[in-house]
């Protein structure tokens, strides 16, 4: 079916015999076992839960994948992800990444033993001579956090198709209704569901699809084991959610494209950096891989002193570390999503400390328009 129909019907629950609307909350920690000698479908809340099925049922067809899995948040799914390796393996990662990942991979996997090669993920060459005999999988973000840079999904799978490596993608800023990285090769694409699958800034929530049983099984074992999975209300937050993203999604991408084009004119910005402009230098790259440029860019003041008097002017968005949520929200990477990433790395990376990234929410633009001039003046006073 179209995706706008999944969307809607996606994680129904099959075995109700009411036919409520709503896949209910199963809060239980454990089920009973009438017949001990049995491997019932449910036996603990770890393993399993109908309300976490639902959902973990609901990205799996999103994404058209064989089977998705909930964890506790995005980076718990990142991390679980990452657990499927052990030391001595070797991965090459985009080097323009969400810094939670940044960190992860250099403090408590660098412990571990797993080797990581930093690369322009968007230069194909230096992807492929970043592979090792030790190397298991290739990581990229596509549009990248913070500053929307676009790789090449499909030349990014066909490296890894070659040289016998898992291709995994941070899917969070397109979600499956604009982006299908399985269908271009993928092996398992993450998601941080607290952004726009969630989409109302109340839930915290990270989700996998794969498109491989046996990498499925991989996960799975991680997942069981290590145990940092999704509760049934999480669960049930995050179904919701999903009901409404296409509206949701549609508007704020036509609010972002109106608010991208308005900076880009503003003499105090910088640069803008965001899929949808033609100014992109990934423009067509990227449209020919999605079927939308997202809701989130970055632009960029300058400055530290313009970046924080314009966030101490602006009135209307929130300023905080997330992003997908209904309202328009400003975070400042250099002291929020990526502070983690050392100076040196960030300078390295082009996120100077006048980047600032937003996430189009619902708000009228107009307003927004209005509000970002008075703060843009501020920041000229700096």
């Amino acid at each position: 079916m179209n995706i706008l129909t999944d969307l809607i019907h996606a994680g129904a629950w099959d075995e109700d015999p009411t036919g409520t609307s709503s896949l209910p909350i199963f809060r239980g920690s454990t089920f009973s076992q009438q017949d001990p000698l049995t491997s019932p479908r449910w036996d603990y809340g770890r393993s399993g839960n109908p309300t976490r099925a639902g959902l973990e049922e609901a990205i799996a067809k999103l994404e058209g994948g064989v089977g998705g899995y909930a964890f506790a948040s995005g980076i718990a799914a990142v991390n679980s992800v990452l657990m499927m390796f052990q030391t001595g393996d070797h991965l090459v990662v985009g080097e323009d990444i969400y810094g939670g990942s940044f960190r992860t991979l250099t403090t408590l996997f660098a412990r571990w033993g797993l080797g990581v090669t930093w690369v322009d993920a968007a230069d194909l060459n230096k992807v492929e001579k970043a592979v090792r005999p030790e190397t298991k999988a290739i990581l990229v973000e596509t549009p990248s956090n913070p500053l929307l840079r676009v790789c090449d999904l499909r030349g990014i799978a066909q490296i890894a198709h070659t040289h016998g490596l898992l291709a995994i993608i941070d899917n969070t800023f397109q979600t499956p209704l604009l982006q299908r990285p399985l269908d271009l090769g993928f092996h398992l694409s993450i998601h941080s569901a607290t952004k726009f699958l969630g989409g109302h800034s109340d839930v915290v929530a990270g989700l996998v699809a794969v498109a491989e049983t046996a990498v499925g099984k991989r996960l799975y074992a991680v997942q069981n084991g290590f145990g940092a999975i999704l509760g049934p209300d999480d669960s049930w937050m995050v179904l919701r959610g999903i009901r409404t993203l296409a509206a949701r999604l549609e508007m704020q991408q036509r609010h972002a494209l109106r608010l991208a084009s308005w900076l880009e004119r503003r003499p105090e910005v910088r640069a803008v950096h965001y899929p949808g402009l033609q100014s992109h230098p990934a423009y067509e790259l990227h449209a020919s891989q999605t079927t939308g440029p997202g809701a989130v860019m970055s632009f960029d003041l300058g400055s530290e002193a313009a970046a924080l008097a314009f966030l101490q002017a602006v009135k209307i968005p929130l300023t905080a570390v997330s992003l997908g949520g209904v309202e328009t929200i400003l975070s400042w990477p250099c002291r929020m999503s990526h502070a983690s990433m050392p100076p040196s790395e960030r300078a390295k990376r082009g996120i100077g400390d006048g980047l600032l990234r937003l996430s189009a929410g619902l708000e009228a633009p107009e307003d927004l328009e209005a509000d970002f001039a008075q703060a843009l003046e501020s920041a000229t006073k700096q």
